[in-house]
């Protein structure tokens, strides 16, 4: 028989459900149909979206953001819900550090895409204010080569052509990361982001979250 789905997730306090809230609420800003894989293991959270898509039957460039939570309650689930549900719930008054799970399920391509548990080896450390730049020059380039107008396939591979760079210095990291981590608002200022590898994929670190691509 399957355990039965947890009906609340109970966070350590009100400023981390706050936190979850936020962060749901920059990756909806990039989907607004998007979703967030809540994967809930003993007293952590893992909180896992969809930043760009991939393409082909692996998955190439995929790219997803991961925050975790400390849960006050220990727990066990892993559901796909909407992003709009989650910042609903945070957003609705309720118990301060609860968030009620909501009980629709979604589908999402990059959700059958999973990195490595481990095998994880570092790479060279990249400056935040690096990643800013790399990220603030693609979405230029991005806006300014895919104007009005433009068809989904070609605004799609200027897109892979622009974040399938590696950052200026870090071969090992595509741009696709600095995104990710800018645009989730993982970017600490003054505090390196560490860079490791597992097979395909590059996951970039800060203090706030994790920013993981597939080459």
């Amino acid at each position: 028989m399957s355990a039965s789905v947890p009906s609340r997730l109970v966070l350590t306090d009100h400023d981390s459900l706050l936190d979850l809230g936020r962060y749901a609420a920059r990756a909806r800003a990039l989907d607004a149909d998007g979703a967030v894989r809540l994967q809930a293991v003993g007293s952590v959270l893992a909180a896992w979206v969809g930043v760009l898509p991939g393409t082909g039957l692996l998955g190439t460039g995929t790219t997803l953001g991961l925050r975790t939570s400390a849960l006050a309650e220990p727990a066990e689930l892993d559901v796909l819900v909407p992003l709009g549900a989650v910042t609903d719930r945070v957003a609705h008054e309720g118990e301060p550090a609860v968030l009620p799970v909501p009980p629709m399920r979604v589908n999402a391509a990059w959700a059958a895409v999973s990195p490595p548990r481990g095998g994880w080896e570092p790479q060279p450390s990249i400056a935040p204010e690096t990643l800013q730049r790399t990220a603030a020059e693609g979405i230029a380039e991005v806006t300014d080569g895919a104007p009005e107008g433009s068809g989904a396939a070609a605004v799609a591979a200027l897109r892979a052509q622009v974040w399938r760079r590696p950052v200026d210095g870090s071969p090992h990291a595509p741009a696709a990361l600095a995104f990710a981590a800018y645009a989730l608002g993982f970017l600490s200022p003054g505090v390196e982001a560490t860079v490791a590898t597992s097979g395909p994929w590059t996951r970039l670190t800060t203090p706030v979250g994790h920013a993981l691509t597939r080459s």
